[in-house]
């Protein structure tokens, strides 16, 4: 039996990625090494960069794009051509911790426009368990005019993709597959295994597959909160945190969380889907939320204990000039979104701190639309009174007592090191960690 699998890797049949952020176009880019791939996404401009090799991203280098099979277009007709389709759009939240499907929805509409007999639709996107079968498929049969089960076919496959990690990639990391029935799990397994060397996991159901992705940041996000909370409580006590933690270290089934600020689009937001869900099965998640809560606070936190080091050396925060090393979510990347180091900065305005910031890795225009706030090209020296190193970018790591103090006023002052990396080599400055 000719199965689409087999059409796709013949090429007498066509795959489509929707939305091609940093999950979508690496997964388009694997896939069009072995098939034909249409690239889709609304944004022209981006679409734009992309058909000159360049990802907007910044994630995938530009001999990425060589020896590819793929079109890019804004074009939802050219999705036509397409026979098995991925949607790998973001599914964030809105200001009350409420899933916001509207890009995933909007998403299905599109799909749906170009749907015929026989294709297969594959969610990457992460939602709460039931979201595929409840809200997505409804869209697709209501605009295509067709049925799910008996005209197309729907599998969910979560994307595992971690940005900046050149190690942890699509290739190397097991893929979760759930589908509505077994010939869809065969044929999607089968065509996943093409680009995942480390092979597929076929779960029971799209519902299990939902479910496995969700928790996988539920953990992390619950586990950062406990150890979070446990920065609060040693910064009493007076002792370091990091040192506590390699103390405990030393055991072998201790799990090594460290503290820090859960921003970005994954860790700081799917838990909100599923404590959602949960709430309209009519059970409120005690623990999960309590994690959201602690990791939510962290920024204003740090914001907090930096006016208190100011204060503590007779500084008027007025008066003060505070140096912000960091932007985005997470080192080494250029994604801003969801970063928690606005509340950090947000929290030292609201004390009318003077701010500098500075992020070789963010776009100046992304952080003046996104926040109105204006980076630095580059810090001024010997202007500060106070450093915050806030992400570790690659430009920073080797930072060493001397280079904050050709940062601080006098060459003296304090440096608040988010994530500890920095610890020890401060020499005699005012040091305060997580």
């Amino acid at each position: 039996m000719n199965t689409l699998h087999d059409q796709l890797v013949s090429k007498d049949a066509t795959m489509s990625v929707v939305g091609l952020g940093y999950v979508g176009l690496p997964i388009a880019l694997a896939f069009a090494k072995h098939l034909r791939v249409i690239g889709f996404d609304i944004h022209e401009g981006r679409v734009e960069m992309m058909k000159r090799g360049e990802d907007p991203s910044e994630e995938v280098e530009p001999e990425g794009f060589e020896g590819c099979d793929i079109t890019f277009t804004a074009n939802a007709d050219d999705l036509k051509q397409a026979n098995f389709h991925i949607v790998a759009v973001p599914t964030p939240i809105h200001a009350s911790h409420q899933p916001d499907l509207g890009p995933l929805l909007a998403a299905s509409r599109t799909v749906a426009g170009a749907l015929k007999k026989g294709d297969i639709v594959v969610y990457e996107s992460t939602v709460y368990p039931g979201c595929t079968e409840e809200d997505c498929v409804p869209v697709l049969e209501e605009v295509s005019g067709l049925k799910m089960g008996t005209d197309f076919f729907v599998a969910y496959s979560p994307e595992r993709i971690n940005p900046g990690d050149k190690v942890n990639t699509i290739e190397t990391i097991v893929k979760v597959v759930g589908a509505c029935d077994e010939p869809t799990l065969d044929t999607v397994a089968r065509t996943y295994d093409l680009v995942v060397k480390a092979g597929t996991h076929r779960a029971s159901s799209i519902r299990v597959a939902e479910a496995s992705k969700i928790i996988e940041n539920t953990q992390r996000d619950v586990n950062i909160a406990l150890v979070n909370e446990l920065s609060i409580i040693f910064n009493r006590i007076g002792i370091n945190t990091f040192e506590v933690l390699e103390a405990a270290g030393t055991k072998w089934n201790f799990l090594k969380f460290q503290p820090g600020l859960v921003g970005g689009h994954c860790i700081g937001i799917d838990p909100y889907y599923l404590t959602w869900k949960s709430n309209k099965l009519g059970y409120h998640a005690r623990v999960i939320n309590s994690g959201r809560y602690v990791n939510d606070s962290m920024g204003f936190y740090v914001g907090k204990q930096t006016v208190k080091r100011l204060l503590a050396h007779d500084i008027n925060p007025l008066e003060a000039r505070v140096l912000v090393l960091g932007l985005t979510f997470k080192e080494n990347v250029a994604d801003i979104r969801n970063t928690k180091v606005i509340d950090v900065i947000r929290e030292l305005e609201s004390f009318n701190v003077n701010i500098d910031i500075v992020d070789p890795h963010a776009s100046p225009e992304e952080v003046k639309a996104e926040y109105d706030l204006d980076l630095k090209a580059a810090p001024e020296q010997g202007a500060y009174h106070a450093v915050i190193a806030a992400v570790n970018h690659e430009e920073y790591a080797g930072y060493d007592a001397e280079d904050f103090r050709g940062l601080l006023k006098g060459g003296h002052g304090t440096v608040v090191d988010v994530k500890g990396v920095f610890r020890g080599r401060t020499g005699d400055l005012d040091y305060w960690s997580l």
